[in-house]
């Protein structure tokens, strides 16, 4: 690739690590109004970016952060084929390759929704409901109740990632942060993985349920996570606590944004390298 090329791929990985981290800050902002009682809301991805389409110009708004989820998602598949962070090939590598190409899925799916909306062409429905829709489809597959929960311990898998991750606190390892800012960036990334933690082990534990049960109503993405912690004894205090580290994960990802060490690869050796396996 040229060098235009890998600058190119470089701002694109950083759009989508902004649009990832305004993303996080709505939901976060608005379930911490939710849990104090001023408003807001306690939904996901989607239900928090289609609040923008009733600000002004806020459709213009919503396409923009489409476009860079779009980048995010490219970026993750990008990431995960050709190992730009260097993972390498063993299991622990593979595995968190394969979660950032699951991870740009997610987000290229994400981004095709919301530019519809942003055109017009219809709103996205609900995470709970997206969730449900693919879990319900699974089960009528073979062995449906064992992939269903396959997927549930995967995704709980990815929680205990978040929360190690949390609790040694290497979270700037892949940052250039300036040093006077280096502690509460470390801080303020820790703090966001432990609720990304918390919510992904919910929203698997959820999965897991509904397995067991096979029934896919029994399912619920992130707006319902948040929703069953409001409603534990004392639920407005740790749905304000967790909503609030959704928050600082979102500000976590504009720091990712300007500060991330992001080395394109060279996409040209890459798809030389596939064509030479493949002959």
């Amino acid at each position: 690739m040229r060098p235009d090329g890998r600058q190119a791929l470089e701002l694109l990985a950083r759009l989508g690590y902004g649009a990832r981290g305004i993303t996080y800050c709505l939901v976060g902002g608005l379930a911490v109004l939710a849990a104090v009682g001023v408003g807001g809301q306690t939904g996901g991805s989607r239900s928090a970016l289609l609040i923008l389409l009733g600000k002004p110009f806020g459709w213009i708004l919503l396409g923009l952060i489409a476009f860079g989820l779009a980048a995010f998602a490219l970026w993750r598949v990008v990431e995960a084929v050709t190992d730009a962070d260097g993972y390498g090939r063993s299991a622990k590598g593979l595995a968190t390759r394969a979660g950032h190409l699951v991870s740009g899925v997610i987000y290229g799916g994400l981004a095709l929704s919301m530019a519809k909306a942003a055109l017009g062409r219809g709103t996205a429905g609900s995470d709970d409901q997206g969730a449900r829709d693919w879990t319900a489809w699974l089960l009528q597959q073979p062995f449906g109740q064992w992939l269903v929960g396959a997927v549930g311990l995967v995704v709980i898998g990815a929680g205990f990632a978040f929360a190690r991750k949390a609790w040694r606190g290497d979270v700037t390892r892949r940052l250039s942060v300036p040093h006077d800012a280096r502690d509460w960036a470390r801080h303020l990334g820790r703090f966001g993985y432990a609720a990304r933690a918390l919510t992904f082990g919910l929203i698997g534990g959820f999965l897991i349920a509904a397995a067991i049960e096979s029934r896919s109503s029994d399912v619920k993405g992130l707006g319902g996570a948040l929703q069953a912690l409001r409603a534990e004894p004392y639920g407005w205090v740790l749905l304000a606590v967790t909503a609030a580290g959704l928050a600082a994960f979102g500000v976590f990802g504009l720091v990712q944004a300007r500060y991330r060490r992001i080395d394109p690869p060279d996409l040209d050796a890459a798809r030389r390298a596939v064509k030479d396996i493949t002959r």
